[in-house]
């Protein structure tokens, strides 16, 4: 093995570059991913090239935290730009635009064409190849180096903006030590994939055996089997004829044969989700939908058959399981948490259904998607062999990730549920809000749509504890009237988003960062503590409530006729004053988070837009539920059929 070993600069200590002028610019890459980045263009570099940085995701909470995930990609114009598979560069800046924007950080994109030796010597260096030689000895048949990148000028954009200590996504350790001899301190090597092709291999073994990068490619210099060209293979994975590219989510959650999981092991499958749907929540802002990556790892990890009887392929576990599984999902992201409890609720609903409609939904693959809305009303006239429903029903949460619709209709005053494929029904883009933005909630339409009988049943019948499906399944919870679920998403993600608050706030405020050559820490601050207790408080405080709704939530799964008056409004109001002091937690949080927290790549400023939306949803309407549940509480009867 040759192992390149560059001597370090003869001064360390780098002349200060600055910053020469910083723009948003938005990226879209040739698969369709895209993301944003403030470009940094500098002056004073010492090789007088003109390098980029591009910050990425949450880099200024990530620069805090002392610890952002950096790259330094040097230009290579073959495989950035034309898609050349003779080397692996293209592939590895895809992979690190998306890697950095969910962790946070800077890709710093250098002029160094062909390690150095300039885009014609690169392609001179080609020739040489093909006859035989590898990509080092070709460099040196034709007088240059091996490789002759210097990365002073990477050192200077980092120290400009005040990284220094970082993450260094590479597989290359000559990067990680040009770094520290120049001042910047690696915390943390992380490998990138392994983007293994036909015409790459003999370059990607010269890497492996003659510089000491960390790709574990399982193959012989020369030889060996290749998987299909672009097979990309994550850090550690083997690549070889049957190579497939693994996901790093949770095995595929199967049909319910034994015993599924326990209450603690859903829930934590759950938090295993929650660094991913951080990482994606920016990107699920900008969809107006969760990425389909996220409803995978969501169904891979069975969220959407929590609440599915066991005979459906679910797993037939409790209120107690499902609100806390929304509650954690949403410290990672509200809109996930929204869109995934409504879409677990909703295959719980169609279990509620006769038989004929479960045996056409439940197939015995992935769980049936649907969404349900019932605002407004839509209207239904009867006609041979079933309904006409003609409406625009709004607020219709996971339909952009459904096969079905479950829409609100009233015939000859009665109000009926009519299930409906998505495919039968025009989807309207309506969902342009400042919060929940990543919930999809859209409008649907319909005019004079037939709906067969056996797809149109009584909302009385279907929500109340005597449903045709309680009389197909055995588990409790389907003896349940719907409203118990009905008003626990809500709740659950305001108390979710607000404990990531907290938490972020936390980080903020132990952080140390330097001011005028002193490290300090804004935990320091009395005015901080102070504020940080009161935050934490509010918290506290929800979380007592949110037990508290839980706890009285068993009693209706054991009640043939549904809970008492007076439980019924202690539910209800433990979870209001639950929403009520997680949005007053946030509120405090962002008071003392300064300006930076509402930049758009804040996760602050996202978590008060969505749990200002939560706040307003109707379930969590603070006057009625007062009246109201005043009412139960002092035995007066409720006033509000919907309470």
């Amino acid at each position: 093995m040759t192992a390149v070993a560059h001597d370090a600069p003869p001064n360390a200590t780098l002349p200060a570059a600055g910053v020469r002028s910083r723009v948003t610019v938005p990226l879209r890459f040739h698969d369709g991913y895209a993301t944003t980045a403030e470009v940094f263009t500098f002056h004073g570099l010492s090789d007088g090239k003109e390098h980029l940085l591009l910050a990425l995701g949450p880099w200024e909470q990530a620069l805090l935290s002392g610890g952002p995930l950096v790259r330094m990609h040097s230009e290579c114009m073959t495989g950035d730009v034309f898609g050349s598979e003779r080397c692996d560069c293209g592939p590895q800046l895809r992979e690190a635009a998306e890697r950095i924007t969910g962790a946070g950080g800077f890709l710093l994109y250098l002029r160094q064409e062909g390690r150095g030796i300039g885009l014609y010597s690169k392609l001179d260096a080609y020739a040489l190849q093909d006859p035989g030689l590898d990509t080092y000895d070709a460099n040196l048949a034709l007088g240059h180096g091996e490789d002759e990148r210097d990365y002073s000028a990477a050192a200077q954009m980092l120290q400009a903006l005040g990284a220094t200590s970082v993450r260094l996504l590479t597989n290359n350790p000559d990067k990680a030590a040009q770094l520290a001899a120049l001042g910047i301190g690696v915390g943390e090597k992380v490998p990138t994939g392994v983007h293994l092709s036909a015409a790459n291999s003999r370059y990607l073994a010269a890497k492996r055996d003659r510089t000491a990068h960390t790709l574990d490619l399982d193959i012989a210099p020369d030889a060996g089997s290749i998987p299909d060209p672009g097979s990309i293979l994550a850090p550690g994975t083997k690549a070889g004829p049957a190579a497939v590219a693994p996901s790093g989510k949770v095995a595929p959650a199967p049909a319910v044969n034994g015993p599924g999981p326990t209450h603690e092991e859903m829930v934590a499958r759950a938090a295993a989700l929650v660094p991913g749907l951080r990482s994606a929540a920016e990107e699920t802002e900008r969809l107006r939908r969760l990425p389909d990556a996220t409803v995978s790892d969501l169904e891979a990890a069975g969220i959407f058959r929590i609440l599915a009887p066991a005979a459906v392929g679910g797993y037939g576990l409790g209120v107690q399981t499902y609100g806390e599984a929304v509650r954690t999902l949403a410290r990672g992201c509200a809109s996930t948490a929204w869109t995934a409890g409504h879409l677990a609720e909703h295959v719980w609903m169609l279990a509620r259904w006769p038989r004929e409609v479960q045996d056409e939904v439940f197939t015995g693959g992935p769980m049936p998607l649907a969404a349900a809305t019932s605002a407004p009303v839509g209207a239904a006239r009867k006609v041979p062999g079933g309904y006409a429903i003609s409406g625009q029903w709004s607020f219709a949460s996971g339909i952009m990730h459904s096969q079905w619709a479950l829409l609100a209709v009233q015939h000859d005053g009665t109000r009926l549920q009519a299930l409906v494929p998505l495919a039968d029904l025009d989807l309207i883009d309506a969902w342009h809000t400042d919060g929940l933005r990543g919930t999809g909630s859209n409008d649907l339409r319909a005019r004079d749509l037939l709906v067969p009988d056996y797809r149109v049943m009584d909302w009385a019948e279907l929500s109340g504890t005597d449903s045709p499906g309680s009389r197909i399944h055995p588990d409790p919870l389907i003896h349940a009237p719907m409203a118990t679920l009905l008003n626990l998403v809500a709740p659950a993600a305001a108390l979710g988003s607000a404990e990531y608050a907290v938490e972020l706030f936390r980080d903020q405020l132990l952080a140390p960062r330097l001011k005028n050559g002193a490290e300090l820490r804004q935990a320091d601050s009395p005015l901080a503590q102070a504020r940080y207790a009161r935050a934490a408080g509010k918290v506290a405080a929800a979380q007592l409530h949110w037990q508290a709704a839980l706890a009285g939530a068993a009693s209706p799964e054991r009640s043939a006729s549904g809970p008492a008056d007076g439980e019924r409004a202690a539910f209800r109001l433990a979870l209001a004053l639950s929403a009520e002091a997680s949005q007053e937690a946030v509120r405090t949080v962002l008071a003392g988070s300064g300006g930076s927290a509402h930049r758009l790549a804040h996760p602050l400023q996202r978590i008060q837009r969505d749990v200002g939306v939560l706040l307003n949803h109707p379930t969590l309407g603070i006057d009625t539920i007062m009246e109201q549940a005043g009412r139960g509480l002092l035995g007066l009867g409720f006033t509000s059929a919907s309470f």
